[in-house]
C-alpha cells in the first residue's frame, strides 16, 4: 500500500468550485482498480486548506491515476483555484496490515 497526502490551499473565492471539481475526480478515482481509497479532507482550523488522501494498492497505481481523463480534467480545472502550488507526502502503511483493499 502507498498512501499519498496531497496538500492544497485554495483561494477563498474558489472554495465551492474546488470542492465540486474534486468530488467529480474522487468519484472517478475510486473506480480505478489501483485505488483502494480516495478521501477529500478539509482542515477544521483553516477552511482553505484541503488534503487529498489517496490510498494506492501498488507503487505503479499513482502513475496510472495521472493518465486518466478525470484526473486531467481535475488538474486543469483546479490549477487557477489554488493559492499556492500543491504539495504531497508519501507514506507506507505499517498498521493495520493490508486488509485486501
Amino acid at each position: 500500500m502507498l498512501i499519498v497526502h496531497v496538500h492544497i490551499h485554495v483561494k477563498p473565492e474558489h472554495l465551492d468550485g474546488f470542492v465540486k471539481a474534486t468530488l467529480i475526480n474522487a468519484q472517478g478515482s475510486i473506480q480505478e482498480s489501483g485505488i483502494a481509497r480516495f478521501d477529500l479532507l478539509r482542515d477544521t482550523a483553516d477552511p482553505h486548506h484541503f488534503v487529498l488522501q489517496e490510498v494506492y494498492r501498488t507503487q505503479d497505481a499513482p502513475a496510472a491515476h495521472k493518465e486518466t481523463t478525470h484526473y486531467a480534467a481535475w488538474r486543469d480545472a483546479v490549477a487557477p483555484m489554488m493559492a499556492s502550488p500543491r504539495s504531497s507526502v508519501k507514506f507506507e502503511n505499517l498498521f493495520p496490515e493490508d486488509e485486501g483493499w
